[in-house]
């Protein structure tokens, strides 16, 4: 039994236990935690249980490390705690019913910026499909700089975002903008999107840190990757550990693109956390004949996936249709990234169903 704790100082730390550690052993150690005022959390672990203890906690962390059962106590010095690898060393994996997001699949999310009308989310939904992505992406609410651009289609088009997602076994991620939306939103969407203009907003990722739908949290558009992972930090310890991080694109003195996609942000973030890292190549770059390219160099980095956007008419689209792909492009890419994900040990879907007809 080793103790890795050298004072009696309030400090956030992890407890391994004992392989073979009894239930009861577990529960006594999570037991004195809480009596030391720590909030407690469980961690994945391949063969032992380990229970992460933060926040205002008093007392002498040793008394911990000497119970039965305990393997070692360590130190988190992170200012992220629950989303650092000190407490869990292991990759996060997603499950939302066969789809596995952080596992060995690279898994594609598709779909346009808004939801516009029956006919444009169908069609949308059929071409992403069938190229093979997994997940659909659409927006209901639009948070947009200008009060006069269009704001979405509120509840009206995530019942057709959702209905088409439905129709095709996709399963659905749109936008939530705000604490009042998140009930509607939950009855349709399996993952809720945090824009970047609300990558601080503390009193919604509490909120989402109640429920227990997965969460993806898009980074801000000058925010450092440690101010990304604390904002991660709230809904983690608000207990809803689903959370996915969204590398898409930071402002930068650069004008020729809409933002400076930061790839290496993907490694950087998969070696500070276990959160699966996403791209989006489409506000990255804001132009949709640079997306297949930061696609295809974000899947090499390493991303556990990709959030591209695709319409069935980009050219007409009322929001982001300069940075949205016609179907046949996105089937191309699909293709090249079936070639590129196998030569760094993971995979992309399986071959799609007979295509033809579509766009351009």
């Amino acid at each position: 039994m080793k103790v890795v704790v050298a004072n009696a100082e309030v400090q956030d730390m992890v407890v391994v236990m004992k392989e073979g550690a009894t239930q009861a052993q577990v529960d006594a150690v999570v037991a004195q935690l809480h009596e030391m005022g720590f909030d407690v959390h469980r961690a994945a672990g391949a063969n032992r249980t380990v229970i992460g203890a933060v926040g205002a906690g008093h007392g002498d962390p040793a008394l911990i490390g000497v119970r039965d059962g305990v393997h070692e106590v360590l130190r988190i010095s992170e200012p992220y705690k629950l989303a650092s690898r000190s407490f869990q060393r292991e990759n996060t994996v997603i499950t939302i019913g066969d789809v596995r997001i952080g596992g060995d699949e690279v898994v594609v999310m598709a779909g346009p910026c808004s939801a516009e009308s029956p006919e444009q989310v169908e069609a949308t939904a059929v071409a992403v499909k069938r190229a093979g992505a997994k997940v659909f992406r659409g927006g209901a609410f639009k948070p947009r700089s200008s009060p006069y651009s269009f704001q979405g289609l509120g509840e009206t088009g995530l019942r057709m975002l959702s209905e088409a997602a439905d129709r095709h076994d996709l399963k659905l991620i749109t936008e939530v903008m705000e604490i009042a939306q998140i009930p509607v939103v939950e009855q349709f969407a399996h993952i809720l999107q945090v824009g970047a203009r609300n990558m601080q907003n503390y009193s919604l990722l509490r909120e989402l840190g109640r429920v227990r739908t997965p969460v993806l949290l898009k980074r801000g558009m000058s925010a450092t990757i440690e101010e990304w992972l604390m904002s991660a930090e709230y809904i983690l310890s608000g207990g809803n550990m689903n959370v996915m991080l969204c590398e898409r694109g930071i402002r930068t003195f650069e004008s020729y693109t809409r933002n400076t996609l930061d790839i290496s942000a993907i490694p950087v973030v998969q070696q500070l956390s276990h959160l699966p890292v996403i791209s989006d190549p489409s506000h990255g770059t804001g132009r949709r004949d640079k997306v297949a390219a930061m696609a295809r160099a974000s899947v090499a980095a390493g991303a556990d996936g990709l959030l591209v956007e695709v319409h069935c008419d980009p050219d007409h689209a009322v929001s982001d249709g300069a940075q949205s792909l016609f179907p046949k492009q996105f089937e191309q890419l699909m293709g090249e990234l079936r070639i590129i994900a196998p030569a760094i040990g993971r995979s992309i879907c399986v071959e799609p169903v007979a295509r033809r007809g579509w766009g351009r």
